[in-house]
């Protein structure tokens, strides 16, 4: 059994450099924990998925044009997520805000071909079948 995610939850990206931290809104109306519960719908990057530091993808277009003006050597640029999928596969034996529930097995794709994790749920005794 996996566990909730819920706000705070320490997420990576294959590509960043820094871990970020998932913010959830109340919208939901389900709280895990004393914290906002999220489903697979809470993917909006800048606001549930915050940047990662930098970005050393060649596929975002930041990264490629830095890199071409360096002669060809890998320069990192400031990550600006781009989500165009919700998580997957979340929980569907469990429903909050009529979506999926999000465990922390759930993996998200950046637009740029970075693999979004998660390294703590935030939550420790939720646990999501």
């Amino acid at each position: 059994m996996s566990n909730q995610v819920v706000m705070g939850a320490m997420m990576t990206c294959t590509f960043g450099v820094a871990p970020s931290t998932m913010v959830v809104l109340p919208k939901n109306l389900v709280m895990a924990e004393n914290m906002p519960a999220a489903n697979i719908m809470d993917n909006v990057p800048m606001l549930n998925i915050p940047p990662f530091g930098m970005c050393n993808s060649p596929a975002n277009p930041m990264v490629a044009a830095a890199t071409a003006a360096a002669l060809g050597v890998l320069t990192p640029m400031p990550c600006l997520p781009v989500i165009a999928a919700p998580w997957v596969p979340g929980a569907p034996t469990v429903l909050i805000a009529n979506m999926p529930a999000l465990d922390n097995v759930a993996k998200c794709m950046c637009n740029w071909g970075g693999v979004i994790g998660f390294s703590m749920a935030g939550s420790v005794t939720t646990m999501i079948p």
